[in-house]
């Protein structure tokens, strides 16, 4: 799995250009028609969620890192953290990408208990995942990975589990009853936006470990 994963992104850049290529014929909003129209096709529409959820993570952290800066807490634009949250917006992306494929192939309809059995599994199954996800990926670029990813759980898995069950519950309603399965990593990521800048912040700020022992103990 892991693998095959991998081969895929590898393909990335060569898919992208192939979609540019693919659409270099049209004009105006035709093309812009065209390339949403291919993007979100099936044949590429892993490469496009990732595509999405690497690049608003990114953003999102440059938005936190610009705050900082405005606020002094840090001295110069830090491009090496910039790219490591950039890389967990892939994990992010993959596991999106397949999760809404699962929930809409077993829980089928639109229905007002539908939309509950995918909220309620999405906050108390995936949502733990997706955290564990983003500082395992980021604690690979630690001097100790497995040590690192054991304090940044310990010590903010809370803050950022709290903060997914103001967020996420009523945009999932939207999401879950409005939105065909393709466009719902792009609705995910667009409203992540936000999120991911806090996210950026809860990861980075180093205070944190005091306040949330102190809201645990």
């Amino acid at each position: 799995m892991s693998s095959m994963i991998y081969n895929k992104m590898q393909h990335i850049p060569v898919i992208w250009r192939g979609l540019a290529s693919n659409v270099r014929t049209y004009s105006g909003f035709s093309r812009i028609r065209r390339v949403v129209k291919v993007a979100f096709s099936d044949k590429y529409l892993f490469y496009t969620n990732v595509t999405i959820s690497l690049t608003l993570s990114s953003v999102g952290d440059g938005m936190e890192q610009m705050y900082e800066l405005y606020t002094g807490e840090i001295e110069e634009y830090d491009p090496k953290r910039n790219m490591h949250m950039a890389f967990s917006g892939i994990g992010v992306g993959i596991l999106c990408h397949h999760w809404y494929k699962i929930l809409d192939r077993f829980i089928i309809g639109k229905s007002y208990d539908m939309v509950v059995k995918k909220l309620l599994l999405d906050q108390l199954i995936f949502s733990p995942i997706m955290i564990v996800t983003f500082f395992g990926s980021l604690a690979i670029f630690e001097k100790e990975p497995f040590s690192d990813f054991k304090k940044e759980v310990r010590d903010k898995f809370i803050t950022l589990y709290r903060a997914e069950w103001m967020v996420w519950p009523p945009a999932q309603v939207i999401n879950f009853y409005f939105l065909p399965t393709k466009y719902r990593v792009l609705y995910d990521s667009t409203i992540s936006l936000g999120y991911d800048v806090y996210t950026s912040q809860v990861k980075h700020n180093k205070s944190l470990k005091t306040v949330t022992k102190d809201v645990v103990s």
